[in-house]
This record gives structure tokens, C-alpha cells and sequence, in this order.
């Protein structure tokens, strides 16, 4: 793709056929700290990564300063807070009979590496629509091994690594929390729905904070259980780099409020509508 609240991870008892409550506080006990949306404190992923050196502090190198000031518009933009969400803010809810806004996304133009498709416009709808893409195939892979080819190919230098990134840790997690393999596809089906998003700020012409609220489907093949849904949502340091938008350098960002789609409450935090432009 996600903040619902923190909620410390559930233990599924093997002998216990899943209900639809004990999956629903897996998965947010799991995959809710997906993509640095960290819950009750299991996680805390604190990668206080700097900029590449710009020259002497006494200003002796040109253009020490403007970067030193760039770089600390990133760090404030990135570590500025959103609105908090709790767990049941995150589970389908009551729609809304307001109105909120719409982000038309572009659409990709080919596929790059670790199966992500690609292909956005420099812009900050790019953005959005780049870290959607990420997102999607990190998370569906369901694989602990793909989510790490996915950030292998996907963050900057500086940026999360195949060990530190909250995605890999959020598929791992959630994997272990189910009682499966580093493999879950073989029992697991998910699916990852980008459905309302914000751009939570700009520096410059090439750095994004993006933010996505989605909606995770986890169906279990082997229970004739109905699939549980909840919002997820993600925000992440998007920087352009030669001809892609890829996760940048630095620590994660704040966390978004993980909120069901269409909710008062989505709408009151800034959120609007995703919809692909042609």
C-alpha cells in the first residue's frame, strides 16, 4: 500500500479455527504495521540515516547550507504528525453522506523491477501512485523473500534495507503470527486495494511524502471462513531519481491514520478519493 492504533500481536492457537475478530486483530497486529505503521510499540524502527555529506559545516564547500536546509524541509515534513485512528476506526464502518476530494492518479507505462509496474510522471500524484505500486507488490506477495526483493530494488541508499524496512517486517510478522511459513501463499490470499490517499507535503520538485489508506483482504484457503478486511494505510520519503520515484533516504514517516474508506472519519483527516486517470 497500513496507522490504525497500535495493538499488541495476537498468538493464533493452532488447535482454534480462526474466527473473523482473532483474524481481524492478526491482521492488525500484523500487516497494520505495514509500510511503518508500527503497532503498540512491537515494532519501533528508528533509522536515523542522514543525507550524504554536503560539504564542511563552516560553509566552505558551495551549496553546503541550502542542502543542510533542504534536507532538514525532509526531515520536518517527514516526521510532521497525522491524526491517530483506533482499531475499530480501521474495520468497515458507516459510510459518510459528505464529500471529500479526489487524487486522479496516472497510470503506469511498464514494469520495473521486482515485478512493480512503473512508468509515473515526476508529480506528486506519481508519487502516490509509485508508492501505491510498491505497496500492492510487496504485500500481496506474501512472501517474506518478496517483500525483500521489492525494497532491494526500491530504496534509495540510506534509505530501508532488505532487514530494516517495515514492509519485510510487517510480512514477517504477520507470517509468523498465522503460524506459516516465509511463504504464506500457499494458504494465505491477499489482496491490497489503494482507496483513498493525501499528499502530506513537498520539498522542492523531487520530494514526496505520500500517503495511502488501503484496504487488506486476507482470505484463509483452509477455513470456510468469509475474508476479513481492514484499512492499512502508509506513508513514505518518495525522492526522484533519474527516471523513477523510489523511497528516499532517511527515516520512515510519521504514521497515518489507518481508517475504513468512505468513513467520517477518513474525510476528516484529509483523505480523498484514489481514481486512475486514463
Amino acid at each position: 500500500m497500513i496507522t490504525p492504533s497500535r495493538l499488541r500481536a495476537s498468538v493464533v492457537d493452532p488447535q482454534t479455527e480462526w474466527t473473523r475478530r482473532r483474524l481481524q486483530a492478526l491482521l492488525v497486529g500484523g500487516l497494520a504495521l505495514v509500510l511503518a505503521l508500527l503497532v503498540g510499540g512491537i515494532w519501533s524502527i528508528v533509522m536515523l540515516l542522514q543525507e550524504p555529506d554536503s560539504g564542511p559545516a563552516d560553509g566552505g564547500e558551495p551549496g553546503g547550507a541550502a542542502a543542510a536546509d533542504t534536507a532538514d524541509a525532509r526531515d520536518e515534513l517527514a516526521e510532521r504528525t497525522l491524526s491517530a485512528s483506533t482499531l475499530d476506526e480501521a474495520k468497515p464502518g458507516a459510510l459518510s453522506t459528505g464529500t471529500t476530494g479526489t487524487i486522479r492518479l496516472p497510470v503506469p507505462t511498464g514494469m520495473g523491477p521486482a515485478g512493480v509496474l512503473t512508468g509515473y510522471p515526476a508529480t506528486p500524484e506519481g508519487a502516490l501512485a509509485q508508492l501505491a505500486a510498491i505497496d500492492q507488490a510487496a504485500l500481496s506477495s506474501l512472501r517474506v523473500a518478496g517483500a525483500q526483493a521489492v525494497i532491494k530494488e526500491w530504496a534509495a541508499s540510506g534509505g530501508p534495507t532488505t532487514e530494516s524496512w517495515s514492509g519485510v517486517k510487517a510480512v514477517a510478522g504477520f507470517l509468523s503470527s498465522a503460524g506459516v511459513g516465509a511463504d504464506g501463499a500457499d494458504r494465505l490470499v491477499l489482496n491490497v486495494t489503494p482507496s483513498m490517499g493525501l499528499i502530506k507535503g513537498t520539498v522542492g520538485d523531487d520530494f514526496v511524502v505520500p500517503c495511502l489508506n488501503m484496504v487488506v483482504e486476507v482470505t484463509d484457503t483452509t477455513a470456510n471462513r468469509a475474508p476479513v478486511q481492514v484499512a492499512v494505510a502508509d506513508c513514505q520519503r518518495m525522492v526522484w531519481s533519474e527516471d523513477r520515484w523510489i523511497i528516499g533516504p532517511g527515516q520512515e514517516p510519521a504514521e497515518a491514520p489507518s481508517l475504513w474508506p468512505g468513513t467520517q472519519a477518513s474525510y476528516d483527516a484529509g483523505y480523498q478519493w484514489l481514481e486512475t486517470t486514463p
